[in-house]
């Protein structure tokens, strides 16, 4: 199996449970979070629904600097826009990584902040820390879930 078809399919599966978690945020608690210093619903679930477009920036760039692309996130005020926006990005990112070559996912990818590089690496790493984002948040979306007592 290529890492390619690896990717896919961990995509698929990792979408499948992300896509239960995000449909079963209450419109009313958008707004919540469960400490000042944490992120309100709102932002952590628009962050878990844009992940899924780092598939397609990392395959069709070599870099992100975030001194010329600030970070502007999409503004969502219900589980339906936040379904259609997760649905539209992974669309997107699944369709870009079906199209990608091995010898993209070699190639160098680059975060950094201007002058400041954060890391250089293979873009088959960038992927995988992608793909660990998503389980990463969608673990801390569940905290705050129970402690709104949403089944889960």
């Amino acid at each position: 199996m290529s890492m390619i078809q690896m990717f896919l399919k961990e995509l698929d599966a990792e979408a499948k449970t992300t896509r239960k978690m995000l449909s079963i945020i209450p419109d009313d608690k958008y707004d919540w979070q469960p400490h000042p210093k944490s992120m309100t619903i709102r932002s952590l679930v628009t962050h878990i629904a844009e992940l899924p477009s780092w598939i397609t920036m990392t395959l069709t760039t070599s870099e992100l600097d975030f001194a010329t692309s600030p970070y502007t996130p999409e503004v969502i005020n219900s589980t339906a826009e936040l379904l259609k926006y997760f649905e539209k990005n992974l669309a997107d990112g699944k369709a870009h990584l079906e199209n990608a070559t091995e010898e993209q996912l070699s190639e160098s990818w680059t975060l950094r902040n201007g002058k400041d590089i954060y890391n250089t690496t293979p873009k088959s790493e960038v992927l995988r820390m992608t793909f660990s984002q998503i389980i990463h948040h969608r673990a801390q979306l569940g905290v705050y879930l129970r402690l709104l007592n949403v089944p889960i």
